[in-house]
């Protein structure tokens, strides 16, 4: 898959996709129909499989301050959509002179004369341009006016109502990942590089990987059940673990990090990119009396999600 990020400087090869835009936040089933859409369009007229998308996210652009709200970042994102057999990768730099862009002018100048996309794919509610002046029904009449094709993905619907990134977030945030899964088409993954830690979980018998999730939505606070994939280096494959998210009150910890032990593993993985999904809840935080209690319970979180595991 090849990125692209910028729309005044792309070559022959990259131009005349069949892409889906959207901001593509946990990449959920939603998406993936949208890029299914374009998959089959761009089948029809011999355009390689593209996803225009923004970075970073607009709504981190217009309001940095807030809680952080994104499923996954750009490179986890973009790991996604290669598996899904994204070609072309159009990661725009959102910024002021993007931002300000009437839609219109982004029909023309991005979609048309900076990228030639031959076909777009968008979902039902998409909006566009400066202000989110632009709908569905002008890209569509741009679209015939500049040459492009336009197709319309209706929005879709879970067992749980409408599939979206909110509900996902909703579904994470009170301690459901099986729930989310089933919005995402896989399991809610949380990818970043291994970081150095106090090294408590070696002392304890339990060492952990550590990763820093600055910037992403956090899930509840606690212990998971998971799986790893260990993406890089002489350890590369699929593991099983057990993931404590959160700020470790045992030991008066105030950033929320997650630290992954990875059951039956031995190595250093120091600086290797990680990919933990959470697969089940096991229970919240807690602080106990002590180390001989919370290890007891360490034993028992680690029995509890191998049962789960080895289930799947």
């Amino acid at each position: 898959m090849r990125i692209i990020r910028d729309y005044h400087f792309v070559s022959e090869t990259d131009r005349g996709a069949s892409a889906a835009i959207g901001n593509f936040d946990g990449v959920h089933l939603g998406h993936q129909s949208v890029i299914d859409i374009a998959r089959r369009e761009g089948g029809k007229i011999g355009a390689p499989l593209g996803v225009m998308t923004f970075e970073p996210h607009p709504r981190q652009y217009f309001a940095p301050h807030a809680p952080a709200f994104r499923l996954m970042g750009r490179a986890a994102r973009a790991h996604r959509l290669e598996k899904l057999g994204v070609e072309r990768l159009y990661e725009l730099n959102f910024n002021a002179a993007l931002s300000a862009l009437s839609p219109e002018d982004f029909a023309r100048k991005v979609i048309h004369e900076g990228l030639g996309l031959r076909h777009v794919v968008v979902g039902a509610d998409f909006c566009f341009g400066k202000g989110r002046a632009g709908n569905v029904e002008d890209l569509q009449a741009f679209g015939a006016k500049l040459g492009f094709g336009v197709s319309i993905a209706e929005l879709l619907e879970g067992h749980t109502g409408e599939v979206s990134s909110t509900a996902i977030r909703t579904a994470l945030s009170e301690g459901r990942p099986r729930d989310a899964a089933a919005m995402l088409g896989h399991w809610h993954r949380i990818e970043g590089k291994v970081v150095g830690g106090e090294q408590r979980g070696r002392e304890l018998g339990y060492p952990t990987a550590n990763m820093n999730i600055t910037g992403l939505h956090q899930p509840k606070f606690g212990v998971y059940a998971a799986l790893v994939d260990v993406l890089e280096g002489p350890h590369k494959g699929t593991y099983h673990g057990a993931a404590s998210l959160g700020v470790r009150p045992m030991f008066d910890g105030e950033t929320p990090n997650l630290e992954t032990y990875i059951f039956d593993f031995k190595g250093d993985l120091y600086g290797t990119p990680l990919s933990v999904g959470l697969v089940d809840f096991l229970r919240p935080e807690l602080k106990f009396d002590g180390l001989e209690a919370l290890i007891e319970q360490m034993d028992a979180d680690c029995r509890k999600a191998r049962q789960i595991l080895d289930a799947l």
